[in-house]
């Protein structure tokens, strides 16, 4: 047969990959099938059934890997232990009574059970079922509530545990550890940005927030507290073990996993029915993750395979237009990206290319990797195909329209751009923690 050019095949890829997902093919499986056909015509037919064979195999045959499945059984135990009920009134109570103090609470306690769970979607799910009536009762803005929601679940992503730091840290061969760790001060600046902007929309539009007026006693506000005792031993045990050097990251999502069952069972939220359910909703949502993984490493092959990555890079690198340039480019690829494709399969899919050109422009590969993190979180905010705005519709219990939900997340994607500002400006905010971890 006769072989095709890289760009050529290259461009067909892309073609059939953009057309299958607008088909509504799963993201992973239109990513595998573009990659094998990209093998199939520049490679050849051999070398495509090779890797059709082997990839899925290596890929998942990773130690490193065997932590998603752990950090997300942990986010289920937490879960089902009612934390989530704990955490939101805990800060309902500390909150509430201020201008915005309902959705203040709603960041701050997404924040703190990101530290359990991991996962953006899920967070943004469960603060929808939990938050959303609260604000409602109390005359907030639908637009505000909604937004809010959605854009509190991205903090899942930069708090540690973060399936997608580990994502990262797999495909550009990074400490899982360090990644983990680095995500801690990005991630409280971005809630405490939240919290800030809240306040400002409070203060400058009384009508989108009023004031709550709960009568609240500091009896009660310290008494809070230990219902969350628990989600912060569990952050202590699994980000203490990381820091400290006790255990490695996918020693430690046992460990969070292990404490979070324990949890669960010492609040008497376990039973045979439930925890079957937990297990099966982890095995399903690690399925899903992995095929995606894999059909992104299969995509990725093609590109190598091609010569498409050395191609793009040294077209890249011959700009020389100094590495900011690079990084700009970096954020609008990741935006344009972001509006139409899941966060994990941006990161398959751009970083085999993207991260040696940023590499070789001097950039850290930890500061690449948060920064990496919370562009690909931008994108579940971003229409047309915002993943936790559509999770907020979906589950929310009160009305909200799309178009409601889509224009109350655009103050915070505004401060999230402000926190990337803040990192480019200040990278040891990022970099001090994991540079003060033990080897």
């Amino acid at each position: 047969m006769t072989l095709l050019a890289p760009d050529v095949a290259g461009f067909i890829a892309a073609g059939l990959l953009i057309v299958w997902l607008a088909l509504g093919v799963h993201i992973g499986v239109a990513l595998g099938l573009a990659g094998f056909l990209g093998i199939y015509f520049t490679v050849g037919p051999d070398a495509a059934a090779a890797q059709l064979a082997a990839i899925p195999f290596s890929t998942t045959n990773n130690f490193a890997l065997a932590v998603i499945p752990l950090f997300i059984l942990m986010g289920s135990f937490a879960t089902q232990a009612g934390i989530v009920t704990e955490l939101f009134r805990a800060a309902y109570l500390w909150l509430g009574a201020l201008r915005g103090g309902l959705a203040m609470a709603t960041v701050m306690s997404s924040a703190a059970f990101g530290a359990a769970s991991g996962s953006t979607i899920v967070n943004a799910a469960v603060f929808t079922r939990m938050a959303m009536p609260e604000m409602t009762r109390f005359g907030y803005d639908v637009r505000l509530s909604a937004g809010c929601i959605a854009a509190a679940g991205t903090l899942a992503a930069l708090i540690p545990p973060s399936i997608l730091m580990v994502i990262y840290g797999v495909i550009t061969e990074q400490s899982i550890g360090k990644l983990l760790i680095a995500g801690i001060v990005p991630g409280l600046i971005t809630a405490f940005l939240y919290c800030g902007g809240v306040y400002v929309l409070a203060r400058w539009r009384p009508d989108l927030a009023p004031p709550a007026r709960i009568g609240v006693n500091w009896g009660e506000r310290w008494r809070s507290l230990y219902g969350v005792s628990g989600v912060l031993v569990l952050f202590l045990i699994v980000v203490g073990g990381i820091y400290g050097g006790y255990f490695p990251a996918t020693y430690a999502g046992a460990v969070g996993a292990a404490g979070a069952f324990v949890i669960a069972l010492w609040k008497r939220r376990l039973g045979l029915r439930s925890l079957t359910e937990v297990l099966k909703e982890a095995a399903v949502t690690t399925s899903v993750i992995f095929i995606i993984v894999v059909g992104g490493m299969l995509f990725s092959r093609f590109l190598t395979y091609s010569g498409l990555v050395d191609i793009i890079s040294r077209e890249l690198l011959s700009f020389g237009h100094g590495k900011y340039t690079y990084l700009l480019g970096y954020v609008v690829l990741f935006a344009i990206l972001g509006c139409f494709i899941e966060p994990i399969a941006i990161m398959v899919m751009t970083l085999p290319i993207m991260y040696p050109v940023m590499k070789a422009q001097g950039f850290d590969p930890i500061w690449l990797g948060v920064v990496s993190v919370k562009l690909a979180e931008i994108g579940v905010l971003t229409p047309p195909v915002g993943l936790n705005v559509f999770v907020v519709k979906s589950s929310s219990p009160v009305p909200v329209t799309l178009g409601q939900a889509f224009a109350g997340v655009m103050p915070f994607i505004a401060l999230d751009f402000l926190s990337l500002v803040l990192y480019v400006m200040f990278p040891e905010m990022i970099l001090w923690l994991p540079n003060l971890m033990k080897s």
